[in-house]
């Protein structure tokens, strides 16, 4: 750019652009950094950002930008940092025609003050990419095909461990849906009783109360009491079991009450629940029992990510 008419000309370029050059540019540009950095021209944590791209490069594989694919306090991060906001809007743009929500399955944060900007892909997100790279169709299908194995190729770089991790979810998202839920049974213990669930119908259903989103999960079952060779007190009603996000780390929590008016009480009603949660999901929930009787029934993230297998029980 030219500055103020007179003749004197800028040229500007981002890092990233620079770092996936020849080796002769980068290691110039890395030496410049340092004598920089070395006379306080540039702040030292900058410096470093930019030294350590300039220094390993940035490989664009299929037209990828280099995705950050590592562990932080057992958690997978799945990150992409630039300093240019042209590559932030660009690669958020390519998320959404891929099928990714803003908010829901990522987050972008553009870049400010010469800081840079990134787009963090929750877990959501790259469950729904695993599923939409099997389920999706045309150049959805294809670009979340894409996506999911290139962010598998930069776990593996990462290590065992991160490339476990990040396969474990994407099968997950893969296996959303897989099963069909009418018809679904299953025989299963709880507190040392067992019980028969044959699963009649379910759906799930986002609600937007007070701007707090829910999903609310209901299923129609019918739940009987094994004893010897025989099956007793088969009840059929529908259970609905509320999801939303609670706490400092805005955890996936889901909530349902037993009925006082059900068939066998309050206890009773409790421990069908909790036989059709298990059935479906492969883990018993927390059971809470209130001073005053009542009995909350409370689900987790895996009761959610166990319902998802099923059609029909994933969140629209």
């Amino acid at each position: 750019m030219k500055v103020g008419g007179r003749d004197v000309w800028r040229v500007r370029a981002y890092t990233d652009t620079l770092a996936a050059g020849r080796e002769e540019l980068r290691k110039a540009l890395a030496n410049i950094v340092r004598e920089a950095a070395a006379r306080s021209w540039v702040d030292a944590g900058k410096a470093e950002r930019w030294l350590e791209k300039l220094e390993v490069g940035l490989t664009l594989e299929e037209g990828w930008p280099r995705y950050h694919v590592g562990l932080k306090d057992g958690a997978l991060v799945v990150r992409f940092g630039s300093t240019d906001p042209d590559k932030i809007k660009q690669e958020a743009r390519r998320l959404m025609d891929m099928g990714l929500e803003v908010g829901k399955h990522f987050t972008v944060k553009m870049p400010e003050g010469g800081d840079a900007g990134y787009l963090y892909i929750r877990r959501e997100g790259l469950e729904r990419a695993a599923w939409l790279s099997v389920y999706g169709s045309g150049e959805r299908q294809e670009l979340a095909a894409k996506f999911v194995e290139y962010i598998l190729q930069r776990a593996r770089e990462a290590g065992e461990e991160v490339y476990e991790k990040a396969s474990k979810i994407i099968e997950e998202g893969k296996a959303w849906g897989s099963l069909t839920l009418k018809g679904f049974e299953m025989e299963v213990e709880v507190d040392g009783r067992r019980h028969v669930v044959k699963i009649i119908n379910g759906e799930a259903v986002e609600e937007d109360r007070d701007g707090r989103k829910l999903l609310r999960i209901r299923i129609t079952a019918e739940v009987g009491r094994v004893e010897g060779e025989h099956i007793v007190d088969r009840v059929v009603r529908e259970y609905t079991i509320t999801f939303g996000r609670y706490g400092k780390l805005n955890a996936a929590l889901g909530f349902a009450v037993a009925r006082a008016d059900a068939s066998g009480g309050r206890e009773v009603d409790a421990e069908r629940l909790a036989a059709v949660i298990k059935a479906l999901s492969g883990r018993a929930p927390r059971i809470r029992r209130m001073k005053d009787g009542t009995i909350i029934i409370e689900c987790g993230r895996e009761h959610l990510e166990g319902f998802a297998r099923f059609a029909g029980l994933q969140a629209p």
